[in-house]
């Protein structure tokens, strides 16, 4: 476990050195209820979003968000989106490799601030074959 957390720790300090925001997502994901939140943006409406959850094990999902889009024209800081990407749960019996999608909302305050939230199912492929119906994240980031 010890070797895990240290793994953790070290692809946190990488994957935030060059995040353009970062938070907390709260909610049930593989046993955790929190997360570290980062997104780091591909261009005008594509971005990773990635999180680090802790809890029962560790879990890491990088998910690329190809669709970021505002809501509606009326209100240009509400944002939806939709991706797909690989997720991993490093437990002390338990190893999973899956793939996740996801759905959310997210409004962009004026100041260096968002939330959003979404709903991510699982497909795990390795250890077990299951699909998992996820649940929905409450995220809040600090913007850069």
């Amino acid at each position: 476990m010890k070797k895990l957390l240290l793994i953790a720790v070290a692809i946190i300090g990488f994957s935030t050195a060059n995040a353009q925001e970062l938070g907390v997502r709260f909610g049930e994901s593989y046993g955790n209820n929190v997360a570290v939140d980062a997104v780091f943006k591909l261009g005008k409406f594509s971005r990773v979003h990635a999180d680090v959850n802790f809890g029962h094990g560790v879990g890491l999902d990088a998910l690329w968000d190809f669709a970021y889009r505002p809501l509606t024209a009326d209100v240009p800081n509400l944002n939806w989106y939709a991706g797909v990407g690989p997720s991993f749960h490093f437990g002390d019996s338990w190893f999973g490799f899956g793939v996740s999608g996801e759905a959310g909302l997210e409004y962009r305050f004026d100041f260096p601030m968002a939330i959003g939230l979404d709903y991510r199912p699982t497909f795990w492929i390795v250890e077990d074959t299951d699909f998992d119906w996820g649940g929905f994240g409450l995220n809040l980031r600090y913007c850069f």
